[in-house]
């Protein structure tokens, strides 16, 4: 008889620490459906380019590398930029020649990649697009102000950016780099605020020299199209 009482309070037993198991995960549980649901709200609401949270995470799409080269591709801005690129930098480089279809070309601050997408689409096979953030398939990761490439490695060197060179950390070491990795008799272009001059490219980029000044419209902005050809020494 107290053998069957004992194992019917240990059922007992069992039975209650169970339920007060259950009963004390139930907070954390709700708290947790509930920060996930809150987070995604907000990050409905917000801006920011990354998850909040790894539920917030989760509950994104993956946009695959090439459909989203296709949309950018097909978009106003994109086919507007392109163009104005090719029309006042790519056409001189040409009739310059400093870019051929053989040319080896740098592309620094290079975004989303529109300028490395645009001079493929000139027929330049050797593109190398580098900008703090990758973007695949067309821009890798690196820091202008120390490239991987060795000196001299590429026949052309270019930033579309406006404010890339000037609002850099160091926007000497910047334009240093980008001479040390052009050839001697290499090209540069520098897009630079029209506001600002080429006299600004001029003092940054000690070891070239100023060719050639062009106006140019990209993006609604007026930019001065500044091309240079090196003169950097061997070392």
């Amino acid at each position: 008889m107290d053998g069957h009482v004992r194992r019917l309070l240990n059922r007992v037993s069992i039975a209650m620490a169970a339920v007060a198991t259950a009963a004390l995960l139930q907070p954390f549980r709700h708290s947790s459906s509930s920060s996930c649901v809150s987070s995604a709200h907000a990050s409905s609401l917000s801006l920011a380019p990354f998850p909040r949270t790894s539920c917030d995470a989760a509950s994104r799409r993956v946009v695959d590398p090439d459909l989203r080269l296709a949309k950018l591709r097909a978009s106003p801005r994109w086919i507007r930029r392109g163009t104005a690129l090719s029309a006042s930098a790519f056409a001189q480089l040409r009739r310059m020649r400093l870019l051929g279809e053989s040319s080896r070309v740098l592309c620094v601050a290079a975004g989303a990649g529109l300028a490395v997408d645009a001079l493929h689409a000139a027929g330049v096979r050797d593109v190398t697009g580098v900008d703090l953030v990758d973007f695949p398939p067309l821009v890798r990761r690196a820091d202008a102000h120390n490239l991987p490439f060795f000196d001299g490695a590429f026949d052309v060197a270019l930033c579309d950016d406006p404010g890339a060179v000037t609002g850099a950390l160091f926007p000497s070491r910047f334009a240093a780099e980008v001479e040390r990795t052009v050839r001697r008799g290499g090209g540069i272009v520098i897009a630079v605020d029209r506001r600002l001059g080429f006299s600004t490219v001029a003092r940054l980029f000690r070891k070239s020299r100023v060719v050639e000044v062009r106006n140019a419209t990209l993006d609604g902005s007026l930019v001065n199209i500044v091309i240079l050809r090196s003169n950097r020494t061997k070392t």
